[in-house]
């Protein structure tokens, strides 16, 4: 990944959820609008720029769980972050989805690219109990989470954008939504429970070497 002419990547330190305002249909928010809690909509909004915007910026953390993943340009900001030391990388993604063709092709990819930051990072499994592992968002850097129906892909996402508005020739859009949110707790709730949904995913770790007695006497 190219660094920018400043050599510095923008980050979410400063981030206000007045910044995505951009990605709106209205270009603005209300005046008596949440300070932590925004809400999106595909097809209306920008979603897939918002994705986008959050996750380039991610710079200390990243913690995800994506029921459906098959957007290239939002993978190669996931695997940045999970080929970067510097990052802690959490990911985990659902079986079921993972053997869709496009899916398949991209993790794929992924894995000849950095086969240890992929095993290191990416989780592919199922819930707790067996059962699909739907959740759809994640928490960056500790300050942003984002949560909602929207599934990484064309029609899902709606990505075809024409002038910072949704349309075009071939555009698709399922009826999908995308809260983004700054709430501390939220943020801290949300980031517990991803990391309980990928240890699941991850399934079972080496067995613990027996205990034998000690023959020091």
């Amino acid at each position: 990944m190219s660094r920018l002419k400043s050599g510095v990547r923008p980050s979410l330190q400063r981030f206000s959820l007045e910044d995505l305002a951009p990605f709106t249909k209205e270009g603005v928010f209300a005046r008596n609008a949440s300070r932590d809690f925004r809400l999106f909509y595909v097809g209306r909004d920008d979603v897939h720029g918002i994705l986008r915007y959050l996750l380039s910026r991610a710079t200390s953390s990243l913690y995800l769980n994506m029921f459906g993943y098959d957007d290239e340009e939002l993978n190669a900001e996931c695997m940045r972050c999970a080929m970067d030391a510097s990052v802690t990388t959490v990911i985990t993604l659902d079986k079921s989805q993972a053997g869709g063709k496009h899916e398949r092709a991209i993790l794929d990819a992924d894995l000849a690219r950095d086969p240890v930051a992929f095993n290191t990072h990416v989780a592919i499994g199922q819930s707790s109990t067996h059962q699909i592992s739907h959740t759809k968002g994640g928490v960056l850097d500790g300050r942003v989470g984002f949560e909602g129906s929207t599934n990484w892909s064309a029609s899902g996402e709606g990505t075809f954008v024409v002038k910072g508005r949704p349309g075009g020739v071939g555009y698709r859009a399922q009826n999908n939504t995308l809260a983004v949110f700054t709430c501390p707790d939220a943020i801290a709730r949300f980031t517990a429970e991803l990391v309980a949904e990928h240890l699941a995913a991850r399934g079972p770790g080496l067995a613990r070497p027996s205990s034998r007695r000690s023959s020091c006497r």
